[in-house]
C-alpha cells in the first residue's frame, strides 16, 4: 500500500462525503433561505419556523436520493474491497 494511494483514497472518501451530503444540504438551505424571506417580509420571527420545514425538507432529500446515495456508496466500497487485495505483499 503506497502512500499516494493512501492519499488517493482518502481524497476520493472526502469527495463522495461532500457529494452524498449535497442535495440534503441544497434541500435545507433552499427551504431555509425561503422561510427566512418570508419572516422578514411578515415580520414573524419565530425560531420553530424555521427549524421544522428544514428538518422536513432534509428528511425528504433524504427520502428522494436515499437510492442513488446507496449505490454510489455500495460501489465505492466494492471497489475499495476489490482493490484491497491487489494491495497485499
Amino acid at each position: 500500500m503506497t502512500a499516494q494511494y493512501i492519499i488517493h483514497l482518502g481524497r476520493e472518501a472526502i469527495t463522495l462525503a461532500l457529494l452524498i451530503s449535497a442535495p440534503m444540504l441544497a434541500f435545507g438551505l433552499a427551504i431555509g433561505l425561503a422561510v427566512a424571506i418570508l419572516q422578514a417580509v411578515t415580520q414573524v420571527q419565530e425560531m420553530t419556523l424555521t427549524f421544522i420545514p428544514k428538518i422536513l425538507a432534509v428528511v425528504l432529500a433524504l427520502v428522494l436520493f436515499m437510492p442513488w446515495m446507496l449505490r454510489i456508496l455500495v460501489d465505492f466500497t466494492t471497489d475499495l474491497l476489490t482493490n484491497l487485495q491487489n494491495l497485499g505483499p
